[in-house]
């Protein structure tokens, strides 16, 4: 397992088909992100792939005080619940080595960052009818 720059292959229809699972499906706003990954120098998109199929993407950005805030994360559901999405954040620490991590995330996605160990808060409804959650991860730094 390895995660690999996707930066230019935002236009391949597996890294926008994973990049929708991340987002509210409306093909309006999948331009508009993959837009933004690829004019941002800050925005970075890596894959998680397994025997050349690629099963997962993660795209975040690094502050300059080196606080990673993932912006989008999405397995493919046919490898769900298979530890892809924690192998990525395993990777990203590894790769990056980031101080903290963090997120915004919904009811739904909640449960996987708690269970890998993120400190969740609620946010309340953000959006109506919709509760967001920040959730938190401080990186253990290897002296």
């Amino acid at each position: 397992m390895m995660l690999t720059n996707l930066k230019t292959q935002l236009q391949e229809p597996a890294v926008r088909e994973l990049l929708e699972y991340s987002i509210f499906p409306d093909p309006d706003l999948l331009e508009q992100v993959v837009g933004e990954y690829e004019r941002s120098e800050e925005l970075e998109l890596y894959g998680y792939e397994e025997q050349g199929e690629l099963v997962g993407i993660v795209g975040f950005t690094v502050s300059d005080r080196n606080e990673m805030e993932i912006k989008h994360l999405a397995v493919h559901p046919d490898a769900r619940g298979r530890g892809y999405g924690r192998g990525q954040i395993l990777e990203l620490l590894a790769l990056k080595k980031p101080a903290r991590i963090v997120t915004e995330t919904d009811e739904e996605a909640v449960n996987f960052y708690r269970n890998i160990g993120f400190t969740v808060i609620g946010l309340g409804e953000k959006y109506p009818g919709i509760e967001r959650y920040r959730c938190e991860y401080e990186a253990e730094i290897d002296e």
